[in-house]
């Protein structure tokens, strides 16, 4: 018996008081764990916010300046190189032939609706669905128009666009890009940078962009919101704000999202003439 008894009290268990240190210690492990892991997950939210916002706002920017660095390139009379709307964010149109491709039209047109006839001159620089320019050179007006098809045998182009009159003989189609650069900010939580094209809907060219600013700098090395005279920019100081796709709950309220700014400064060498 005295035995038995011996053995009962070397088999007995763990006191309440030392359940409640092992609770307390593993308590503390696994809550020192879970904020290691919080910690680490904002910290990759963070980074990876950072490098959306840098990927979004500076492939917006560089494209933006290569778009600008054309502006004037080869364009006829009486149409810009850039167009500036201060806007607040601001709106700049880029106008730019990338190849200079043109010809005259070779017989007058019937109606604003007719085929282009270009007797006898190459066409291989044109291609379907190309935004192209007609114009008389002698009068400086023109307009914008898609080609919807070329007939190389017959050196034809056709158009979906109804242009405002029947061009006559003599008459120029060249190749003309037409850019149209703003932001959207109708859904307040996605800010865009928009991209709209002559007779198209605008598309978002890049997402999460909240702010555009544009300035000009003038031959005689003014800086100005509006060009008075477009033909004395030189350059343009393009500024853009991206920011997080998501808010930060850590944030203060007035700066809920993290930003970037990126600021270029775009030579323009086709209006220094």
């Amino acid at each position: 018996m005295k035995r038995m008894n011996k053995i009962i009290r070397e088999q007995t268990g763990a006191s309440l008081l030392e359940v409640l240190i092992a609770l307390f210690l593993g308590g503390m492990v696994t809550a020192a764990v879970f904020e290691i892991y919080v910690t680490q997950h904002k910290n990759w939210n963070i980074q990876d916010d950072v490098v959306q916002i840098q990927q979004n706002a500076r492939a917006a920017i560089d494209e933006l300046t290569r778009f600008t660095r054309m502006a004037g390139h080869q364009l006829p009379l009486g149409l810009d190189g850039v167009e500036a709307f201060n806007s607040n964010p601001d709106t700049i149109i880029v106008n730019f032939s990338e190849s200079g491709c043109m010809a005259p039209i070779e017989h007058d047109m019937a109606n604003a609706t007719s085929i282009l006839r270009l007797d006898g001159h190459d066409l291989s620089c044109f291609r379907s669905g190309q935004l192209a320019y007609i114009f008389h050179p002698d009068s400086g007006g023109g307009e914008f128009f898609y080609i919807t098809t070329i007939d190389s045998l017959t050196d034809q182009i056709t158009h979906d666009t109804a242009l405002s009159q029947a061009y006559s003989k003599d008459a120029i189609v060249m190749d003309l890009q037409r850019a149209k650069f703003f932001i959207d900010r109708s859904d307040t939580l996605h800010p865009n940078m928009m991209v709209q094209l002559p007779y198209r809907p605008a598309a978002v060219y890049a997402e999460n962009i909240e702010d555009l600013q544009i300035r000009y700098i003038m031959k005689n090395g003014n800086l100005v919101d509006i060009p008075a005279i477009p033909t004395d920019v030189r350059a343009v100081e393009i500024t853009l704000i991206g920011r997080s796709d998501r808010a930060d709950q850590d944030l203060p309220d007035s700066e809920s999202y993290r930003r970037r700014t990126y600021t270029s400064i775009v030579n323009l060498r086709n209006l220094d003439i």
